[in-house]
């Protein structure tokens, strides 16, 4: 029996919906703080240590969050899941249970969802969610500082997403939705099978966060087929992700192409959004796939500020979770 090995459990992150709202804006103001005066916070993790599990490639979530431990005083280890018997010789649950025993907090990016939430369930310190097929926290994080700094907001705003709808950082953009109140339109082949659909789950766990945190606000989540101006007219952010995610086998590329070319962002596109708008992509990003070089390189690109709030937003969960 395991059970007797696990402690009380300590605060993880899953998804976005494992923190409030007010803890997303508090996590949002930490991060300001931090990034207009990071030499104050030198020493606030000091002989704290993180260990940091790789399953799934990564250029930001690598070096923000071994950079930010640095900058806070401590320490991170990577562990790249070829290096060893993770998942495969050694079970997670005794992978996680050890590990909680050496370091004060865990990351992982990994295939599957599953695999966050055995970690989390074993672990006695913080796991954090650094990337699954099902939600990305840290990006959005990271992107509701951007939002919050170029529009002074992060509940009274309309974006549209375009694109991949069966997509971590969909669901996580879903589930802000449905925390903050921001009105989200989700323009994507919700209709082509299970692959490129949101799951039904998601909507469900939305539809109960929702009622939970913004009651007095109808469902703010509107799934759209068609690629219609009533879809984007007026947004304030326009948002895409990859359509070639880590692991889409190379001979589903070229139908995924042409299932997703009707939605990509293209200056007209852009043309007709607000006047203050924003676009966004978490990267990594390919010119002429999801959006043309021109949008993602023309003025209202606001795609490094979101790479750079990285740091500053994991730093601030860093203090909020390990410190």
């Amino acid at each position: 029996m395991l059970s007797k090995f696990l402690k009380k459990s300590p605060r993880h992150l899953k998804t976005i919906s494992d923190v409030t709202p007010y803890e997303i804006m508090d996590l949002i103001d930490t991060a300001k703080l931090i990034k207009s005066s990071p030499q104050k916070y030198l020493t606030t993790l000091k002989n704290k240590t993180l260990l940091m599990f790789f399953e799934k490639p990564s250029l930001r979530t690598r070096i923000s969050f071994e950079t930010g431990m640095t900058q806070l005083g401590g320490h991170a280890i990577y562990y790249q899941k070829d290096d060893g018997p993770l998942g495969t010789k050694e079970s997670i649950s005794d992978t996680a249970i050890v590990s909680s025993k050496y370091v004060d907090g865990i990351i992982a990016r990994v295939k599957k969802r599953e695999m966050i939430r055995e970690l989390a369930h074993y672990s006695s310190v913080p796991v954090i969610n650094a990337l699954d097929d099902f939600a990305h926290p840290c990006q959005i994080l990271a992107d509701l500082m951007t939002i919050s700094e170029k529009l002074d907001t992060v509940s009274d705003f309309k974006m549209t997403y375009f694109g991949d709808l069966h997509n971590n950082v969909t669901y996580d953009l879903m589930r802000a939705s449905s925390m903050l109140g921001f009105e989200l339109n989700l323009v994507g082949p919700n209709d082509n099978g299970p692959n490129f659909s949101v799951e039904s789950d998601v909507i469900e766990e939305c539809l109960k966060l929702n009622n939970i945190y913004t009651p007095e606000k109808s469902f703010p989540i509107d799934i759209i087929t068609n690629p219609e101006p009533s879809s984007y007219e007026g947004s304030h952010v326009i948002y895409c992700d990859s359509w070639m995610s880590y692991g889409i086998p190379k001979d589903h590329q070229k139908i995924r192409k042409e299932i997703f070319l009707p939605y990509q962002v293209t200056e007209d596109i852009m043309k007709k959004t607000s006047s203050n708008s924003i676009f966004m992509n978490c990267l990594p990003a390919i010119r002429g796939m999801e959006q043309t070089k021109e949008v993602i390189d023309g003025d209202k690109s606001v795609v490094y500020n979101q790479a750079d709030n990285r740091l500053y937003i994991q730093k601030a969960l860093l203090i909020f979770l390990l410190g």
